[in-house]
């Protein structure tokens, strides 16, 4: 199966990890509820939070949060409200590096919380880019059904733009 035909991106990469149903709705651009508070309190603490090191870059599939040099270290960070969905974060920001780095670009990451005020750091690994090279395979697969996979009830659903689409 070729994944080189999806359109693989950071979001779909965060979302597989919390609910393949959304990485179906996402890929084939179904939008969510644009007034969800979640939503706008993510975006909100994705501009106020770190004022100084933001540099949204956006290369190709990939929009970074803050980019930073740090000695002779690249930094990249991904800002979230909550370290609720760390799995998540952390696939996410691991492809983001992995991205970077087919353009020879060698960086670490932190993952930022600034509600919590905690940082933590990530580094692409063999391991993970096998787990991650895993997770593009099977989002390519789910991307191409012809059906998004059945709504699940989880904790996340409560705060889910996407809600009202598999719940109403």
């Amino acid at each position: 199966m070729k994944i080189s035909d999806v359109n693989i991106t950071g979001t779909l990469i965060w979302y597989y990890f919390i609910c393949p149903r959304e990485v179906w709705l996402m890929a084939h651009q179904i939008q969510p509820n644009e007034d969800n508070d979640f939503l706008e309190l993510g975006r909100y603490l994705h501009e106020e939070s770190y004022p100084r090191d933001t540099k949204r870059i956006r290369l190709e599939s990939i929009e970074l949060d803050v980019i930073r040099k740090h000695g002779e270290d690249i930094v990249v960070g991904e800002v979230k409200k909550s370290s609720r969905f760390l799995k998540s974060a952390t696939m996410q920001l691991l492809f983001y590096l992995k991205k970077l780095s087919e353009y020879g670009v060698t960086a670490r990451g932190e993952l930022l919380f600034p509600k919590e005020r905690k940082r933590i750091s990530v580094s692409l690994t063999p391991d993970s880019a096998r787990e991650l090279a895993a997770a593009e395979t099977e989002i390519a697969r789910i991307v191409r059904e012809e059906n998004p996979p059945p709504a699940v009830a989880i904790s996340f659903c409560r705060h889910c733009a996407y809600r009202d689409f598999c719940f109403a």
